[in-house]
């Protein structure tokens, strides 16, 4: 299987660059080109690796990183960036990153730090996104937007795959609030907030046949999708 490759870069002709430079050797890229189209990219589908330049519109590279350790703590991170100074890549790597380029950077050195980096983390050629995850009596077809039981199967939106896939992420663990609006509408303002209580009521509904599942709501904090043993 082709390793996935989540770049991030609001330049849009560098980020065609260095979108073709990395599938010229194999990998298969992700172009967003600002912070907020990314982590939303990175909740639909599964990355082997993340490119952030630092200086992004909506969200940039520093604060995108600390959304997406909330979600995967060890994805590979590397920043772009055309600042030299210590103190940034200090805040960098306090941000969730694993290494730092300095623009202008060759070619070659940003294939052998991909591979430096996906040898770390020793990523399995095979490994493939789950299209089928299970809930208590439950299976959510991700990819035919389905959730079946063996007395029911109701047909769910994007939204509501996207949503319920981040419960089950952080199964009987709290998931922050604003994680979920970031991940799934790109912001947290007031009136996204009121959509997301609406999906979640739905999703409850689709899940009360069994009792052993709830999705609590953790005042102040966000949500905890709980499943009985």
């Amino acid at each position: 299987m082709e390793i996935k490759i989540l770049l991030a870069e609001d330049d849009i002709n560098l980020g065609f660059v260095i979108a073709d430079q990395l599938r010229g050797v194999g990998y298969r890229v992700s172009l967003a080109t600002d912070g907020a189209e990314a982590l939303k990219r990175f909740s639909e589908e599964l990355f082997h690796l993340c490119i952030f330049d630092v200086m992004m519109p909506k969200k940039d590279g520093f604060t995108l990183a600390k959304d997406i350790r909330k979600i995967n703590k060890n994805i590979p991170i590397l920043f772009l960036t055309a600042k030299t100074m210590t103190e940034d890549k200090i805040e960098g790597f306090r941000a969730g990153g694993d290494d730092y380029l300095t623009k202008p950077f060759a070619s070659e050195e940003l294939n052998l730090r991909v591979k430096s980096l996906l040898k770390r983390i020793n990523v399995s050629m095979d490994e493939s996104e789950e299209k089928i995850l299970f809930v208590g009596i439950f299976q959510l077809d991700t990819e035919n937007l389905k959730l079946k039981s063996a007395a029911t199967e109701t047909n769910l939106t994007k939204k509501e795959v996207q949503i319920l896939k981040l419960l089950l992420k952080f199964r009987n663990q709290v998931l922050p609030r604003d994680v979920i609006l970031n991940t799934v509408w790109g912001q947290d303002d007031y009136f996204v907030g009121r959509s997301l209580d609406v999906f979640i009521t739905k999703l409850r509904r689709y899940l009360r046949p069994d009792a052993n599942i709830a999705i609590l709501n953790i005042h102040g904090v966000g949500f905890k999708l709980e499943e009985k043993k």
